[in-house]
This record gives C-alpha cells, sequence and structure tokens, in this order.
C-alpha cells in the first residue's frame, strides 16, 4: 500500500494548490491513501467544515489537525460528526472530535492517529504523546489492524524523533507536522517503521511558514503585533510517500515530495 501524506496546508491557496497537483501526483506515484494535514485549511487560521469538505473533495481520505484544530467553534459539530477528519487524541480533557479512525479499504484496513506534542506547545494542553500512541496501538492491534500511521503534531524535533523511536517496529510510519519546514531525516528506522520529523507545508514559498514575510519579519524585529496574513504568489506541496508491506505492516521504500 502506498500512502502519501501531505504537510500543513495553508488556507485557500494551499487548498487550491492541492487541487492542481493532487490528481497528477497520485497518478504518477500509484497512491491507495491521501492523509492530509489541514489545522491551517481555513482562511485565518485554524479549519473549518467548508475547507475540510473541501480537501476531502480532493481525495484525502483522512485529514488531521493540530494546536488550531479548535481555534473555531463553528467546527466543534463536524469533529464530531466527521470520523476522518481528526484532531490530536491526547488534548487534555477534550470532548470534542477525536484522534483516531481506521480507513477500510476492503481488503485492507489502515488506522491513523493524531497526537499533539507537549514541549513549547504548553497552552495546547497536551497530556502524555507516549501513553496515548500505546493506549490506540493497542486499540488497532485489537481490531486487528498492522497498517498504523502517527501524524504528530509537534514543536520540539526530539520530542518528534524520541516518539519515532519509541514507536519502531510498532507502527508502519509516523510523520511529524506543525514547523511547516520540510526535514531531511527521511528513514525506515531498524524495526520498519518509516520516520520523518516533518514533512513539510503547502501553500505560498515567498512567506514565513505560510504567513506574510513582512508582518513576520516586523514582529520579530519591532514587536508588532498585527494579526497575520497569508502570503499569495507561487506555492509549493511538501509530503511524503510511504509504501508500506500489508502482511507485515512495515514500511519498506520512503519517499520526499517537494513540488
Amino acid at each position: 500500500m502506498r500512502i502519501l501524506a501531505v504537510g500543513d496546508v495553508c488556507g485557500s491557496i494551499g487548498c487550491q494548490y492541492v487541487r492542481k497537483i493532487l490528481p497528477t501526483l497520485k497518478k504518477e506515484n500509484s497512491i491507495d491513501m491521501v492523509i492530509i494535514n489541514g489545522e491551517n485549511s481555513a482562511d485565518g487560521n485554524g479549519i473549518t467544515q467548508s475547507s475540510a469538505d473541501y480537501l476531502f473533495s480532493l481525495g484525502a481520505d483522512v485529514v488531521t489537525g493540530g494546536n488550531h484544530s479548535l481555534r473555531r467553534q463553528e467546527v466543534y459539530d463536524y469533529l464530531d460528526n466527521n470520523e476522518f477528519c481528526l484532531r490530536p487524541h491526547n488534548l487534555n480533557d477534550c470532548q470534542i472530535g477525536k484522534g483516531y479512525c481506521v480507513v477500510d479499504f476492503g481488503k485492507t484496513r489502515v488506522a491513523v492517529i493524531n497526537l499533539s506534542g507537549k514541549i513549547y506547545l504548553e497552552r495546547v494542553g497536551a497530556t502524555c504523546p507516549f501513553k496515548a500512541a500505546d493506549e490506540l496501538i493497542e486499540k488497532a492491534k485489537a481490531d486487528g489492524i498492522n497498517i498504523i500511521v502517527v501524524d504528530f503534531h509537534a514543536e520540539a524535533t526530539s520530542e518528534k524523533r524520541a516518539l519515532g523511536l519509541y514507536l519502531d517496529g510498532k507502527i508502519s510510519a509516523l510523520f511529524g507536522t506543525h514547523t511547516h519546514v520540510q526535514t531531511a531525516d527521511l528513514q525506515i528506522l531498524e524495526d520498519g517503521t518509516g520516520y520523518i520529523t516533518d514533512i513539510g507545508m503547502t501553500g505560498p514559498i515567498d512567506s514565513v511558514l505560510g504567513v506574510k514575510k513582512e508582518i513576520i519579519i516586523n514582529r520579530l524585529k519591532n514587536n508588532d503585533t498585527s494579526k497575520f496574513e497569508l502570503a499569495n504568489g507561487d506555492c509549493m506541496l511538501n509530503g511524503c510517500i510511504f509504501e508500506v508491506d500489508e502482511a507485515t505492516g512495515k514500511t519498506v521504500n520512503a519517499q520526499r515530495i517537494y513540488i
């Protein structure tokens, strides 16, 4: 099974670029499943039913989230009712939505886990991602599922790396999101888990993590707190393809995507 993970989609401009690139990307790479991080897919930050539905219409099988998943209250009912639109499972005492789903492809079922890191994300209020991962992997295994993919939405590279090594051999793949910068450490770990610290973002190239560069530079230089605005112009799509052996659940090949 060939699974494509697409990095944080930034606003409507990022969604439109997914629309432009994804069909050909899927066809040329014989993609069986698509996971898209959509926590920033709505203009003005966060995710809405409209932006999530748009990503599903483009071919996403699962839309994962992050620290902005609950920013907009109007999406709460949608998160409760759409089992394939996730928010991090380990948000402390959160009763909205879920962070785990199973996609049934007939002969193969794939479990997708969405987790949040804790380091430098104290405002999110996440519980231990290691314990949360153990809980959900046990659930998947009890359901007879051996292909398990984790989107770990975290700031610290050390936390991402540590969780990847901890879960090596227990899951098929772990990809990091949140920092919007694709890392060069894609690998298959010793016990067969595909791993990359961050798959990057999908959105404007001439920006700071998708936001107009002038706004971020002025904030960092002059402590200006002007509202963030998404940049315009040419876009990129970042992601990763994990080829997973359906019998063993292990990753046998992995490829970074930067278009």
